[in-house]
């Protein structure tokens, strides 16, 4: 009898070690498991880390050149202002300057009329007063 619980310990040994087998080969899956899950989360994480960090760069970039396009627009602005300015300054000193040649020419012009016709009158009246004289004399 010895030899047959020997015998049967031995099948429960080799039970123990085909269940030993079967556990160890679903710890074995387990862990393949755990690990190919463990590395497609990392990978999910770092596609997701890397498609943010470009989405942010992207924004970065969109708005930085958006606010020099905005600047240089605004830069040729104030340039185009500042040309209108100087233009119409210069259109109102042009203005000025044909008014007070107006002004003057009509001065001058006003005042040699004046004269001329003080002289005429002066002349004109020396004739009549000429004229009254020689015909006194005759």
């Amino acid at each position: 009898m010895t030899s047959h619980g020997d015998n049967v310990a031995s099948v429960e040994e080799v039970n123990l070690e085909v269940v030993g087998v079967e556990a160890g080969s679903s710890s074995v899956v387990l862990v393949v498991v755990v690990v190919v899950v463990v590395v497609v989360v990392v990978v999910v994480v770092v596609v997701v880390v890397v498609v943010v960090v470009v989405v942010v760069v992207v924004i970065v970039i969109v708005v930085v050149v958006v606010l020099v396009v905005v600047v240089v627009v605004l830069v040729l602005l104030l340039v185009v202002v500042i040309v209108l300015v100087l233009v119409v300054l210069v259109l109102v000193v042009l203005v000025v300057v044909v008014i007070v040649a107006v002004v003057v020419f009509v001065d001058v012009v006003v005042v040699f009329v004046v004269l001329f016709v003080e002289v005429a009158a002066v002349v004109d009246v020396r004739y009549v007063l000429f004229q009254g004289c020689s015909s006194k004399e005759n």
